[in-house]
């Protein structure tokens, strides 16, 4: 055998033996077609619902709240109606004592942010809605004996408009308290449901109740409400409260921490002060469209109460599939433009509204200026928890709800204005104004437009 030969034999292989070595032999696996698989991106909606069980807690007491709140405005506002029926000022007195409730936190507010970042919010929210139970229950009853004036529907709201300035902070600051920071976007785009969606329940059930039993137990189902309120925050508990140090617990005046807090602002987020300016055009100025739709139901639509209802609660759908879009996909560009893009948008809304006499069309756009009108707000809420320490929060939502007292003097104006030519009209202007001051505050607060 010569040298490196191979030791076997290089003879022919018979037929049987190369039929062995084929089995022996692995299969070669044919080449299939790639088929791409349809994966949709999961769905984040409901994520932060279903992991806390606190922010359940809260979510269903902020749900009991709002759908209360809801009721207020709307029976409150057509009760006067009805009250000043042939009287002159009928838009005047209509429109200001829906928007009397946001009064008391020029006084309120400032408190408002050191009780919430010194004492326990729970407690504190749990305290409020107590004494709202009551005030709600002894106004239905005043309402029927049938003895009820328009002074005391003034005097109903402004009182429980104190109340309701300490606690739409302290509802706002709590949704930090029950979940983890990386789920706050997802938190709070939930609880903004409970805004949205009670917009939908509480009118529409309201006008119903209204229209068919009267006044009376809708002002006592907002007692109910209240009370359902304290039920659910009772078990509810704060496990991502931040405690501050002992040397900052120690310290305590009201004033020194109102201070502290705007000087913390100034010097080290001053882009949470521009978001407040900017925020004064969904939250002051556009605001009072809300309370202009009872003459405007009445005067544009020829509509009643009923139909008022179902025009409050079409802007809880608006509202709806906003917080309902937040909650599945984040907010996936740069949220300054995000907050400039939903005040304009909601700003010319508002003026094709005015002009809206077709019932499909006013349900259209006013369902669309809702929706812009929430993306602003949660967007605002989202990047205001995400970026100021816990010991700073309540005082800062409290700032940041400040604006919303100025709103009687806007609303004064507008019933005013409303009373000399029509609701149209003060809705028309309303929308005007929005826009010129988006743009201007486009032009100016740099950093708004650079938050990302």
């Amino acid at each position: 055998m010569r040298r490196g030969a191979p030791c076997f034999s290089l003879r022919r292989l018979s037929l049987f033996e190369r039929a062995i070595l084929r089995a022996a032999r692995p299969p070669i696996p044919r080449e299939s077609p790639i088929i791409p698989s349809l994966r949709f991106p999961r769905l984040h909606t409901l994520d932060a619902w279903l992991a806390y069980r606190d922010f359940r807690l809260l979510w269903l007491a902020n749900f009991c709240g709002f759908s209360g709140q809801w009721l207020q405005l709307l029976s409150i506002g057509w009760l006067v109606k009805d009250l000043s029926a042939g009287s002159g000022i009928g838009g005047l007195l209509v429109v200001s004592v829906s928007a009397l409730n946001t009064l008391p936190g020029l006084l309120v507010n400032p408190i408002t942010g050191v009780l919430g970042d010194r004492l326990d919010r729970r407690k504190l929210a749990i305290a409020l809605q107590c004494v709202s139970a009551v005030l709600a229950l002894g106004f239905a009853f005043l309402v029927a004996t049938d003895y009820v004036r328009p002074w005391h529907a003034y005097a109903y709201v402004l009182i429980s408009g104190s109340c309701l300035a300490i606690t739409q902070p302290l509802q706002q600051v709590l949704i930090s308290n029950t979940v983890p920071r990386d789920a706050l976007v997802n938190a709070y785009a939930i609880n903004t449901l409970t805004v949205t969606g009670t917009r939908i329940f509480g009118p529409f059930v309201g006008g119903l109740l209204i229209f068919t039993l009267g006044y009376f137990w809708n002002f006592a189902l907002e007692a109910a409400l209240y009370l359902g309120v304290v039920l659910m925050l009772l078990p509810m508990r704060t496990p991502y409260t931040r405690t501050e140090p002992a040397e900052e617990q120690r310290r305590f005046t009201p004033l020194g921490d109102i201070k502290d807090g705007l000087l913390h602002l100034w010097r080290n987020q001053r882009e949470v002060l521009e978001i407040a300016v900017l925020s004064v055009i969904p939250n002051t100025i556009l605001h009072p469209v809300w309370f202009l739709l009872p003459l405007f139901t009445v005067e544009m639509l020829q509509a009643q109460v009923n139909m008022g209802g179902y025009l409050l609660a079409i802007t809880g759908v608006g509202g709806l599939l906003s917080t309902l879009t937040i909650a599945t996909w984040g907010l996936p560009f740069r949220r300054g433009y995000i907050l400039f893009g939903a005040a304009a948008l909601s700003s010319l809304a508002t003026m094709l509204f005015a002009f809206s006499a077709w019932l499909p069309a006013a349900f259209t756009v006013l369902g669309a200026m809702s929706f812009f009108q929430a993306y602003f707000r949660t967007t605002q809420g989202t990047l205001v928890l995400t970026i100021v320490p816990d010991r700073f929060r309540a005082r800062t939502m409290a700032l940041l709800a400040y604006e919303r007292s100025f709103l009687i003097g806007v609303s004064v104006v507008v019933g005013i204005f409303a009373d000399f030519t029509s609701a149209s009209m003060a809705i028309l202007a309303l929308g005007c104004l929005g826009l010129t001051a988006t743009l201007g505050c486009f032009a100016t607060l740099r950093r708004v437009r650079a938050l990302r």
